[in-house]
C-alpha cells in the first residue's frame, strides 16, 4: 500500500505540474497573474467577503504571501479591504475565467472521460478533507 500511496501522489503531482505548465502559457494572463486570478475566483465564490485568515485556508499561498498579493490587488481596486458585499471581486475574475474554464475544460477531458472526471473529483475532495478537518469545503 505504502508504494501505490507514492505513485499515486507522483502522479498527482505530474498531472498538476503539467496542468499548470499548460495553463501559464495561455495567452490569457496579461494584466493579472494566475495566483492572483485564483485568489479573486475564490473570493468569487464566497457568499460575503471573507478575512485573509479564511481565505488562505482555500488558496495555495503562505499567509504573508496572500496578504502581499491581496494588497497589490487593493492597489489595483480588483478588491477592498471592507466588509462590502458589492466591492467588485468576480469582475476580474469572470474576465479571465471564462477562457480560462475553456482551457481546464481542454486540459482535464483530454484524457478522462465523464465517470474519471467524476471520480478524480470525488476522490481529490475526499483526500482534501480527510487530511484537514478545518477544510470548508467551497460550493
Amino acid at each position: 500500500m505504502p508504494n501505490l500511496a507514492n505513485d499515486a501522489w507522483e502522479a498527482l503531482l505530474t498531472a498538476h505540474a503539467v496542468v499548470m505548465k499548460q495553463f501559464a502559457a495561455e495567452d490569457i494572463w496579461t494584466d493579472i497573474s494566475m495566483r492572483e486570478y485564483d485568489v479573486l475566483y475564490t473570493l468569487s465564490k464566497c457568499p460575503e467577503p471573507v478575512r485573509l485568515s479564511e481565505l488562505n485556508r482555500h488558496v495555495l499561498l503562505s499567509q504573508p504571501a496572500l496578504s502581499r498579493l491581496v494588497d497589490r490587488l487593493v492597489e489595483r481596486d480588483l478588491v477592498e479591504r471592507k466588509a462590502d458585499p458589492a466591492d467588485g471581486r468576480g469582475v476580474r475574475q469572470r474576465e479571465i475565467g471564462r477562457r480560462h474554464a475553456r482551457g481546464v475544460a481542454r486540459a482535464m477531458t483530454a484524457g478522462l472521460t465523464r465517470g474519471e472526471l467524476a471520480q478524480l473529483e470525488t476522490i481529490c475532495r475526499k483526500l482534501a478533507w480527510a487530511n484537514d478537518k478545518n477544510e470548508v469545503p467551497i460550493p
